[in-house]
């Protein structure tokens, strides 16, 4: 990557583009206006109307919200809703589909109350309605959904509560459905449906045995954890039939997949569901919904591939693939059309969320000037220096192998005592300055060596993020998920440094090393030097699927800033929320401290202090107060305001 920016004669905004691939991954969201910074482009308005991420960031500056922010944007969820149910609609009428589309969102994606309330919202319209699988995400469902004519889609393991809960829903006019996971699910949902007098809604989920490619292919096929073979579902019939209640069995779910890169997957799956849909028809079941749960992929690197963490085809495709498949298949069992559900999540609430956060600092792999050479200097430095004199680029390969084997002389040395620290010292730079000057090099090179190709790797800057990995970026540790990851400002000046990211957590882990450059996975990211006294802004973009909820609080790292805009069409924006992050004593909390007592042990210990004439009663109150403020402030990185300036200044 560093011979393709060194190639690019004049930088412009074009080359940013192209770069961090902004035009690629973010279906139309987001651009780089011509000042350089990354503007959110409000999907229903034009161009001209495009905010950018920097106005932002002084809003927050002005209500003191500190880095790092988790940014919402509100138009964007809107957007996303309307897209899904609107294109089926449209493919719908066009292909001569005679019924309708109902989506549902799986609140498991991203289960934070604001997300949750606004898809119910700007959802209503649509019907669109949840998929729960819990008893506490049945809860946020029917306190939350607008709509009453929306579904919720009852997964996972269900007891006698979770059961009454979604029956007393069906009585208050909800479409909800039990997905039968499990035969033993069964006795349960008729017992209590006939003891609370409520014909239920049943649904059975069946194991595909089309399997998906992809980074979780392993959640598709017979062996997937939930859902019941074709025997069960057999066994499933005759019961609801002996029991009088098959004409409640009214939805087949068959979950195609998650995050699923090749359409040709989908349709696959959609023909075996469509088989298994036909043969209950005829065994009796009161089908009227096909429930294909989730699978439609988000384009994380904009590579628009088959690849895992890609995806080969438009929304447009997605869904008249499903829909046609559908059609051409029950038309030829004579069977009416049924509603189509899919649970679309991922693709729902990813481009929403953006982590906002601040550079730290940055540490750098220069050499700087090499010294001149001394009496008494040890041969392997003579050495090195020599091959400093015979560097050109047909030998390359023997200059690095000469430098790497008298550098790891040195090193042994050091360790038996015959090479001292300042010797040492001068070598690393020796070493460091072939390494550069090897890597200039190879910037004109054709074809490069593979071992050599690490070697811009191994020079790169690590610059240190003011946000922590396992809390906002979970799945970048646990998974390698990519996430498309640029500065969100001055990106009209050419990226100069090469680097990794690095969080601000004492972990090896907490750090970054694969991003998208140019559509191609790499080991460095293009950034530029940060200038002295002025912020360096990164973001990590579709971020709003699983991140929030699958954080943890690795070095007690809380919850970030959250804030929710949402863009006006005359290009100005509100603030719609602000949620400050966690304090201290909120995560010390979390992890069953009291933080009263703490509060009070410390004082104790510090009385004491006084009491043995080691600190004076004045230190004692500083000493708590710095205390208690402390357990009060946020957990990362903290700025001194303005007026935390002024006032320490007046004492």
């Amino acid at each position: 990557m560093d011979a393709k920016i060194n190639k690019i004669k004049s930088w412009n905004i074009h080359s940013a583009r192209k770069t961090y691939g902004v035009k690629d991954w973010s279906n139309g969201y987001f651009d780089i206006n011509e000042q350089g910074d990354v503007a959110i482009m409000d999907p229903q308005h034009s161009e001209s109307n495009a905010v950018p991420l920097m106005k932002i960031i002084e809003g927050m500056q002005d209500r003191e919200l500190q880095m790092p922010v988790l940014l919402r944007i509100e138009n964007i969820l809107d957007q996303s809703i309307s897209d899904l149910n609107e294109t089926f609609r449209r493919v719908i009428k066009r292909v001569g589909y005679d019924n309708e589309y109902r989506g549902v969102y799986p609140i498991k994606v991203n289960q934070q109350a604001q997300i949750v309330e606004e898809i119910a919202h700007f959802g209503s319209r649509y019907q669109h309605g949840f998929e729960v699988g819990s008893k506490a995400e049945m809860i946020a469902a029917l306190s939350t959904l607008e709509n009453i004519d929306s579904m919720i889609i009852c997964n996972g393991y269900k007891d006698q509560e979770f059961i009454e809960l979604g029956l007393e829903a069906t009585k208050l006019g909800y479409k909800c459905v039990f997905v039968v996971e499990t035969l033993t699910e069964l006795p349960i949902i008729v017992e209590r449906s006939r003891a609370l007098n409520i014909r239920p809604h049943i649904g059975v989920r069946v194991k595909m045995t089309s399997k998906i490619s992809g980074h979780w292919g392993a959640t598709s096929g017979e062996r997937s954890v939930f859902g019941l073979s074709s025997r069960q579902l057999i066994e499933a019939v005759d019961y609801l039939k002996e029991t009088q209640f098959l004409d409640c069995l009214q939805l087949l779910h068959c979950h195609l997949g998650s995050q699923i890169p090749n359409i040709r997957d989908i349709r696959m799956g959609v023909v075996e569901a469509c088989r298994y849909y036909a043969d209950l028809c005829k065994e009796g079941a009161a089908l009227a919904y096909i429930d294909l749960g989730g699978g439609l992929a988000v384009d994380y690197t904009g590579k628009q591939s088959s690849s895992d963490q890609s995806r080969n085809y438009t929304l447009e495709e997605y869904c008249e693939d499903i829909v046609d498949t559908i059609k051409s298949t029950l038309d030829e069992a004579n069977l009416p059309h049924p509603t189509i559900v899919t649970e679309s999540g991922r693709a729902t609430v990813a481009y929403t969320s953006v982590l906002l956060f601040n550079v730290l600092d940055v540490n750098r792999f220069d050499a700087s000037a090499v010294p001149d050479e001394v009496a008494s200097e040890h041969e392997l430095l003579k050495n090195m220096r020599e091959v400093i004199g015979y560097l050109k680029p047909q030998r390359l390969q023997e200059c690095y192998n000469d430098a790497v084997y008298y550098r790891d002389e040195v090193r042994e040395l050091f360790k038996r005592g015959h090479i001292d620290l300042r010797m040492r010292s001068i070598a690393e730079n020796l070493y460091l300055t072939i390494l550069h000057s090897i890597k200039d090099m190879l910037a004109d090179m054709p074809r490069v060596p593979e071992e050599l190709a690490a070697i811009t790797a191994s020079l790169a800057d690590i610059y240190y993020g003011n946000f922590s990995l396992f809390q906002s970026l979970p799945d970048s540790w646990a998974i390698d998920q990519l996430f498309p990851i640029m500065p969100i400002h001055r990106l009209d000046e050419e990226p100069t440094r090469r680097s990794i990211l690095a969080d601000i957590t004492c972990d090896c882990d907490g750090k970054i090393e694969r991003f998208v450059v140019d559509q191609q996975i790499e080991n460095t990211l293009p950034l530029h030097a940060p200038k002295l006294n002025e912020e360096y802004y990164l973001g990590v973009f579709l971020v709003g699927a699983y991140q929030e909820t699958l954080g943890d609080l690795h070095n007690l790292f809380g919850d970030t800033n959250v804030v929710s805009v949402r863009l006006n069409a005359d290009s100005s924006f509100e603030f719609v929320k602000e949620v400050h992050g966690d304090s201290i004593a909120d995560v010390l909390s979390y992890v069953e401290y009291q933080p009263r007592e703490m509060q009070m042990r410390f004082r104790n210990k510090v009385e004491a202090a006084v009491k043995e004439e080691r600190i004076t009663a004045k230190e004692r109150q500083q000493m708590m107060n710095t205390f208690n403020a402390s357990l009060q402030g946020y957990t990362y990185y903290e700025k001194e305001t303005i007026a935390e300036q002024q006032s320490r200044i007046a004492v």
